[in-house]
């Protein structure tokens, strides 16, 4: 079983999936209109969907006859906070690196 962090990444991975995620930033959409910027056919347009709900970053809603998909936002501020965490750490390690190269060109002067 793999965490939800991995899942979330995993789907990610895929640009048309990610192009999806941005489309659905804009506000939720239909399949239809998922499927017509990317020239792909409904059942592969669905399979993207399917990866992207089972990784909880995108959910289906019910809007009169269609089923149209909006993002969760909490799920993706979760992994931006892991980002986050990451860029936070090499920022620290990097600023430390820094202080130390200056003491030592501080000491060889």
């Amino acid at each position: 079983m793999e965490d939800s962090l991995s899942l979330k990444l995993a789907a990610l991975a895929d640009p048309t999936r990610r192009a999806i995620v941005a489309r659905l930033a804009r506000g939720e959409a239909s399949v239809a209109e998922l499927q017509k910027p990317f020239g792909i056919s409904q059942p592969a347009i669905s399979r993207h969907l399917k990866v992207l709900e089972a990784a909880g970053l995108i959910e289906q809603g019910r809007a009169a006859q269609t089923r149209p998909r909006r993002l969760k936002v909490e799920a993706l501020r979760e992994t931006g906070a892991w980002f986050d965490q990451v860029a936070s750490f090499w920022q620290e390690s990097f600023d430390r690196l820094d202080e130390m190269l200056a003491t030592e060109k501080g000491e060889d002067c």
